[in-house]
C-alpha cells in the first residue's frame, strides 16, 4: 500500500470514530479513560498536537468542537453526568497502576 492511501484510510478512520462518538454521546469520557485510557479531549489534544507540528495554527477548543460535533461547553450540558463514585475509583486505580 502507497503511504497516500494509508494516509486517506487512517483518515477515515478517524473520522469514522469521531463521527461514532459523536453519536454515542452516552458513552462518557470517564468510561473511555476507564476502558480505553483516552477519550474525546485527548483526541482533540491530539488532533491540535498533529496541526502544530505540521506548522499548522490550531485552538484546542476548536479541536474539540471539531471532535463533540458542538462547542464543548454545550455537549458537556447536554451529555456530560457526574461521574459516579464507583467510576472516580476505577479511573483512579488505574491511574495508581501506572504509577507502580
Amino acid at each position: 500500500m502507497d503511504k497516500n492511501t494509508q494516509t486517506e484510510l487512517e483518515a477515515a478512520t478517524f473520522r469514522r470514530l469521531v463521527s461514532h462518538l459523536q453519536k454515542h454521546t452516552d458513552v462518557q469520557n470517564i468510561d473511555l479513560m476507564i476502558l480505553a485510557d483516552f477519550c474525546r479531549n485527548c483526541l482533540a489534544k491530539w488532533y491540535t498536537s498533529a496541526a502544530i507540528e505540521q506548522g499548522i495554527d490550531m485552538d484546542y477548543e476548536v479541536a474539540r468542537e471539531m471532535v463533540y460535533g458542538m462547542p464543548y461547553n454545550e455537549w458537556k450540558d447536554k451529555f456530560q453526568k457526574e461521574a459516579t463514585p464507583e467510576q472516580m475509583a476505577a479511573y483512579n486505580q488505574k491511574q495508581q497502576a501506572k504509577v507502580d
